[in-house]
């Protein structure tokens, strides 16, 4: 079979995976809102999140627009092309996975109000998660493919080792496919970093000033409709938690991806250089086998999640969550080893000294999987209320602020240890098993089956929107028992997949890494990353430091904005009637001064990821960027997950107290109020700081893969 004829099949599956996305979002709508007080308050939050990002988007147009006209100049004259195609299918994931997730948050709470049943509550929420996560894999497989298509039929031929082009302006040999993919992946990353840093702003700063006005100042129920934060605070959940959460997982997906067809490139060429003899087939499968996974997984998650829609659940929601990601998993791993049996039982090849047979990319692909699953079952362990750390936590609440901070805190960095030397460990096996080839591949298996972990994280953020829509709209106390019990799960797999980001990010980061590394070694020459060199130690302490700079300009962005609308809310809420209940608080002010803030004040920490790799590498070259990216990394990946993790913790740990699982001290008491606090601390660290941070290390990668070719021939100081 022809390498178009299997890019055709696949690209025949990212379409049906989108009638069925595109059928759910037709039924989800379908589906009633419920009374006009909760149809009232849908419409103002699908409203705000989609004003948002219609603003984010014109500033990102610009940047992308802006951009693109640079590569095709400088760099490749098709290269603006594929970079534009990146952003857009990371932008259309954003915008389908936000208004989905507008649209089930109040059709979950009805649902919940008509049935009173938590099975039947949970499809509602698990079919609009299911939209983002699918979304997320199909466009991202969609988009690679129609970047290899226009190669073949438009430019030059599709994937080759061999193939040269220049830009337009410039007389910049590169390898057109390479950098076509490259380009992608970076569309893709530049889009996510925005969502990411604005959206992140957005939610966090909303949140934080509700807390912080209801629960402290005011003595208010939380999500009460009378706090005009309120509202900004659910748009909030829809822009950063499903826009940007849809965004960083796709560039993660796309940028393994392309780094896995890359490395494969790469050692052809070398081979090539060399004189070895070499199957032209065992190029072609290892440049297929990568797509044909994906593929593998896109059947397993539609397998996975299907079920999960169509089956009688019970009143287990964490039990049928699971399940939907074993089978996705499980389908995932079955079809992967088939699909490497088939492409490399003929035909294996040899990367760097390291004989692939054909179970090599298979086993590699299963350790990313095993990895991806195991990271989420210890950052549940870590950050649920059903086991010891969370309810440690909520113990100490009782001690006050302090302890409640330290004992957070030392939650989040033990849990660093298990995820990290997972990682490290199914890299080092990748590596032995298949060299940068098999470490890519390991990478790819972590994310294969991302349309699963997307759509149950989304289902966090719709079931916290619909508890909250509960309570905002006064709906009967059973009603507000299904929807804390879903709250309660989504509150666990949005940690989960926040750390499925981060570990995905490690993985990815890595393979983008090994990717740039064989990209500007000179052919002939083992790809080397030389750290007796100053100059790659130097990068890699800049790298470190650069790390901490991007987490502490995130954390005071988000602290100011918080002021200010804490401030403002304060103001609306001492208006005559507001807390009496008789005049509505101006929801529109609050809104609008928090996309305001956000927008503001994403640009400079979004352009920094941009803009480091390409000064580092024109003042001081290659090694010396290498030595950032190492160093960024090694800082960058405990950092999220600490961030991720206490911030997880944090939040359960109030949760845990709110429910009244803590006797005699309940909602109000001084534990309460410590819990607040740890809340308030844990806010920014996962769902601004943590969530970025991957983002940032993997669009440098990116950046450096891109331009590599460039930073190699005209860096001023060479080391």
């Amino acid at each position: 079979m022809s390498t178009v004829s299997v890019w055709l099949i696949v690209l025949c599956l990212t379409v049906v995976a989108m009638v069925y996305i595109f059928w759910n979002y037709a039924r989800i709508k379908q589906m009633p809102e419920g009374t006009a007080e909760m149809s009232e308050l849908a419409g103002i939050i699908r409203s705000g999140a989609e004003t948002f990002l219609k603003t984010e988007f014109r500033y990102i147009g610009i940047v992308l627009c802006v951009v693109a006209v640079i590569f095709c100049m400088v760099i490749e004259k098709t290269s603006g092309i594929s970079f534009l195609i990146g952003g857009l299918m990371s932008s259309i994931v954003c915008i389908l996975g936000m208004k989905s997730a507008t649209y089930a948050n109040v059709r979950t709470s009805n649902k919940a109000r008509e049935s009173l049943s938590i099975g039947e509550t949970v499809k509602v929420a698990l079919c609009g998660g299911s939209i983002s996560g699918l979304a997320v894999q199909a466009f991202g497989m969609f988009g690679i493919i129609l970047v290899l298509l226009l190669g073949e039929f438009c430019f030059d031929g599709g994937v080759s080792h061999t193939a040269e082009s220049r830009g337009l302006l410039v007389n910049l040999v590169c390898n057109p496919t390479m950098m076509r993919i490259s380009t992608y992946s970076l569309g893709c990353s530049i889009v996510a970093m925005f969502n990411r840093v604005a959206g992140g702003n957005y939610t966090k700063a909303a949140d934080i000033s509700s807390d912080i006005l209801g629960k402290l100042r005011h003595d208010l129920p939380e999500d009460d409709s009378r706090i005009p934060n309120t509202i900004a605070d659910f748009i909030g959940d829809n822009v950063n938690d499903i826009a940007g959460n849809c965004s960083d997982l796709l560039e993660s997906f796309v940028a393994t991806m392309s780094a896995t067809i890359m490395i494969a490139v790469t050692i052809y060429q070398v081979a090539v250089h060399e004189g070895k003899e070499i199957a032209e087939q065992a190029f072609t499968n290892a440049t297929l086998f990568p797509i044909v996974l994906a593929g593998c997984g896109l059947i397993g998650c539609l397998i996975g999640l299907g079920i999960a829609n169509f089956k009688k659940m019970g009143d287990d929601p964490s039990r049928e969550l699971d399940l939907s990601t074993w089978i996705s998993a499980g389908i995932t791993v079955v079809l992967g080893g088939i699909a490497s049996y088939v492409l490399f039982k003929e035909h294996d090849m040899t990367t760097y000294g390291f004989k692939l047979d054909w179970a090599s990319p298979w086993i590699s692909s299963v350790l990313g999987i095993v990895s991806g699953v195991a990271i989420g079952i210890i950052t549940e362990y870590y950050t649920a209320t059903e086991h010891k750390p969370t309810r440690e936590l909520a113990e100490i609440c009782t001690e006050g602020e302090a302890f409640v901070v330290t004992k957070g805190d030392a939650i989040g960095s033990r849990s660093c240890l298990l995820p990290i030397l997972l990682i490290g460990i199914s890299l080092l096996i990748s590596g032995v098993l298949g060299g940068t080839y098999g470490v890519a591949v390991s990478a790819l298996g972590m994310l294969a089956f991302v349309g699963a972990t997307v759509s149950i994280d989304a289902f966090g953020p719709i079931a916290d929107n619909a508890g909250g829509l509960a309570e905002a709209c006064h709906l009967a106390p059973e009603v507000r028992a299904i929807t804390d019990k879903l709250d309660a799960v989504g509150n666990t797999t949005a940690a989960i997949g926040k750390g499925f980001a981060i570990g995905s990010a490690a993985f990815a980061t890595v393979s983008l890494i090994t990717a740039y590394v064989g990209q500007y070694t000179e052919l002939g020459s083992d790809p080397v990353l030389n750290f007796a060199s100053f100059a790659v130690v130097a990068g890699g302490i800049i790298g470190g430091a650069l790390v901490e700079y991007f987490s502490a300009v995130l954390t005071d962005n988000t602290i100011d904005s918080a002021k200010l609308m804490a401030d403002e809310g304060d103001k609306q809420m001492s208006v005559p009637g507001v807390l009496e209940g008789k005049v509505k608080p101006d929801y529109n002010k609050m809104i609008a001064m928090a996309a305001r803030e956000a927008i503001r004040k994403m640009i400079v920490p979004s352009i920094l990821a941009l803009v480091i790799p390409v000064v580092g590498g024109i003042l001081f070259g290659v090694q010396f960027v290498g030595g950032i990216l190492v160093g960024a990394t090694i800082v960058a990946i405990p950092r999220a997950i600490f961030m991720g993790n206490s911030g997880g913790a944090f939040d359960n740990a109030k949760k845990y107290i709110e429910s009244g699982m803590l006797e005699g001290h309940g909602k109000g008491s001084a534990a309460h109020k410590a819990s607040v606090t740890g809340d308030t601390i844990g806010d920014t660290r996962k769902d601004v700081v943590g969530v970025a941070l991957d983002i940032f290390i993997k669009m440098m990668s990116t950046v450096a893969n891109t331009l590599a070719p460039v930073i190699r021939s005209i860096s001023i100081f060479r080391f």
